[in-house]
């Protein structure tokens, strides 16, 4: 079974693009979509109270839509996903930032589709992209890590059950999943998973390019907050373009059905 407790495994399986390797997974899946259905609905009910939530109802059926044909490709990275509790939500900001909790919970921020004046295929790149951080259990991974390194015998007893306080596992999964930047690996890994899902729900990879670009041309050079553990340079432009022969015929696929 994809994604054990108790050492290393894999969550997902390697897609056409071979996104597959070995994790550190010391905390359940459950345990952590909990804590990110928590987080999410505080975010969500935040969002709510001060008017922003959904504001833009043409938006918000854009990327629900655009969701809800990723969401069936997922399957091919792990046959559960296509059957998680998704929810999908817009926030009235001009921050340009997205991102999808475990559990398969999606937040876009009108910033980042607005400002950027992103096409349909570009907000699919952005949208696989975090999606993937959830197939493959980024958060998982580096809760684990924490743990793994951390001296505080109350949070793993608390994370496996032995006691401790809930909230010692509530706050560092909250950091992982919201606050707690992903590593330059875990970032390509979501590039290259989030460009096939985009691909096989029929949207055109090659936005992948004018994505990052634009990306690096918002942010002065440098990439937005959210991408700041890997830069949108040239050279992750290349790793993209080098991946498009690989994804471009799942695209051709995908439209002629």
């Amino acid at each position: 079974m994809l994604g054990s407790v108790g050492g290393c495994s894999t969550t997902t399986s390697g897609g056409a693009v071979g996104a597959e390797r070995s994790q550190l997974l010391l905390v359940s899946s459950e345990q952590l979509e909990q804590v990110a259905a928590e987080s999410y609905g505080k975010l969500r009910d935040e969002a709510a109270a001060k008017g922003v939530l959904n504001n833009d109802p043409a938006l918000t059926q854009r990327v629900r839509g655009i969701a809800a044909r990723i969401r069936p490709q997922t399957a091919v990275f792990r046959d559960d996903a296509p059957g998680w509790n998704w929810e999908v939500n817009v926030i009235g900001s001009d921050d340009i930032n997205a991102f999808c909790m475990p559990g398969g919970k999606i937040v876009f921020y009108s910033g980042l589709i607005k400002r950027l004046n992103l096409s349909d295929s570009e907000i699919a790149v952005v949208m696989g992209h975090e999606v993937a951080h959830a197939l493959r259990e980024h958060s998982r991974e580096q809760v684990s890590k924490a743990i793994a390194a951390s001296a505080a015998i109350d949070i793993g007893a608390a994370v496996f059950g032995w006691g401790g306080t809930a909230s010692s596992l509530a706050g560092l999964g909250y950091d992982a999943l919201i606050a707690t930047r992903f590593s330059r690996n875990d970032e390509k890994e979501a590039d290259r998973i989030g460009l096939e899902l985009a691909a096989r729900a029929g949207y055109d990879p090659a936005a992948g390019v004018t994505l990052w670009q634009k990306m690096t041309q918002a942010g002065g050079g440098k990439p937005p907050e959210f991408l700041s553990s890997h830069p949108a340079d040239e050279k992750r432009i290349a790793e993209v373009q080098s991946l498009l022969p690989v994804v471009q015929p799942l695209y051709e696929a995908a439209k002629r059905k």
